[in-house]
């Protein structure tokens, strides 16, 4: 049997370290610089960008028009002008942030206006209770969403796209195909344009349903920043499977998610009647893809789990802004659609390169 081999004695490391590099390891790269703590800073507030843009278009806007844009009156114009895109927009955001998409919000709008104005017409009901069965319209149709989506776990996207059209098909069937004019609406059920009122602070003319719109944002800021519902809802957002594991019952976020993108879709049917002054089952076609439109510019990422309710509400005022803009310059209408198509591209593409931030 052989001998242990005797151990090195500890002054032979010391031997081969002595002409060695004493510098430390050092694995800093560029993120010191100005371009990476931008994004960093951006990653950290998502509305940013959105009000970025918004603050530069508004001087551009200002530059070429002067007063004639920058007057009390053509500013708060494009609130009003955005107001219903706002409140439908804020359900969107709900869905968006748990990384699904709803095509059918405007459907839903559309339907709990003309059940509202329906149920007083047709029925005689009065109409505070006309108002609230919109309301009970709104949330059964994202409750049906919400409970396909989480328990049955179909697409989002197809589940909404069916809904989108069944949702439409029986506005029309329903109302067969006619407006309550806002003469009627105005003499019998006034309560049903409460959201077109005006009233004037200066030469600020503001109604009633911008008002609304601020005031559900300020609430769905408070409630996803400050409540523990919220910080479910971005992690349900994030990584389903990791909110799961962390005690968030994923699958009743979902619905309730829905449910409440259905009220809002229902709070915004009542804004329509105001906005318009009457029930028509064709108003409000578009309102799906400009509540998309206005989350993207925003800023809400559509992988979900990151954006601010914020976003959505600057991005929604920046297409007024162009709109308004553009068609004060006499420009074709075509050029907003050109702008905004670009705006949204450029917004997908800000918000991956903001993503590799977290990494």
């Amino acid at each position: 049997m052989s001998e242990p081999t005797t151990a090195a004695p500890h002054h032979d490391y010391e031997k081969v370290l002595k002409d060695s590099s004493k510098d430390v390891a050092s694995f800093d790269t560029d993120d010191n610089s100005v371009i990476q703590k931008f994004r960093h800073f951006l990653h950290s507030s998502p509305s940013a960008v959105s009000l970025i843009v918004l603050v530069l278009s508004l001087i551009i806007f200002g530059a070429l028009l002067g007063t004639k844009f920058f007057s009390a009156f053509s500013l708060t114009l494009i609130l009003q002008q955005v107001a219903i895109t706002g409140i439908v927009g804020a359900a969107q955001t709900l869905v968006i942030m748990t990384a699904g998409i709803d095509l059918s919000v405007g459907a839903i709008m559309v339907l709990s206006s003309v059940v509202m104005g329906q149920f007083v017409f047709r029925y005689g009901l009065p109409v505070e209770l006309a108002v609230l069965c919109g309301f009970a319209v709104g949330a059964l149709c994202g409750y049906i969403n919400g409970l396909l989506i989480a328990r049955m776990k179909l697409p989002p996207f197809i589940v909404t796209l069916g809904m989108w059209q069944i949702v439409l098909a029986t506005n029309f069937l329903y109302s067969a195909n006619e407006t309550i004019r806002a003469q009627d609406i105005e003499t019998q059920a006034p309560l049903l344009q409460l959201f077109g009122n005006t009233f004037r602070i200066g030469g600020a003319v503001f109604t009633y349903g911008v008002i609304a719109m601020v005031l559900l944002v300020a609430v769905l800021w408070y409630v996803l920043n400050h409540t523990a519902w919220g910080r479910h809802l971005y992690a349900v957002g994030d990584d389903p499977e990791a909110a799961g594991l962390s005690g968030v019952n994923v699958k009743r976020m979902l619905v309730s998610t829905y449910v409440l993108s259905g009220l809002i879709c229902a709070l915004a049917g009542w804004a329509l009647i105001g906005r318009i002054g009457s029930v028509s089952p064709t108003a409000g076609q578009f309102a799906n893809i400009e509540s998309i439109t206005a989350v993207v510019i925003g800023g809400i990422s559509l992988f979900g789990g990151r954006g601010s309710i914020l976003g959505m509400m600057f991005g929604a005022l920046i297409v007024g802004v162009f709109s308004l803009g553009l068609r004060l310059l006499g420009t074709d209408v075509q050029w907003t659609y050109l702008l905004i198509g670009v705006l949204i591209i450029a917004a997908v593409g800000i918000d991956q390169w903001i993503r590799k931030a977290a990494g």
